[in-house]
């Protein structure tokens, strides 16, 4: 029998990766586990993140149709979900 193509993560069973996954989540205090219930801890994230990034290397700051682009694909997404 050959050996697996798959290495690491990937060579797991899912038992594997839910154990780990579980670990994870305890690793965070509740507080700070979800985005979705504190959107103040989200922007400062973001802000974070932005900031991390030389202001010429930001893409929707060079590019600002790029960014009205991404926005209005966004919104289609997020409405077409969405129960009518």
């Amino acid at each position: 029998m050959g050996q697996s193509t798959y290495r690491g993560f990937a060579s797991m069973d899912h038992e594997k990766h839910l154990e780990i996954a579980r670990k994870g989540g305890k690793s965070v205090p509740a507080e700070k586990r979800s985005f979705s219930q504190d959107h103040e801890l989200a922007a400062q994230a973001g802000r974070k993140g932005g900031q991390s990034v030389a202001a010429k290397d930001r893409s929707f700051f060079r590019d600002r149709t790029l960014a009205a682009t991404a926005g209005r694909k966004g919104g289609h997404a997020s409405h077409g979900q969405r129960p009518q």
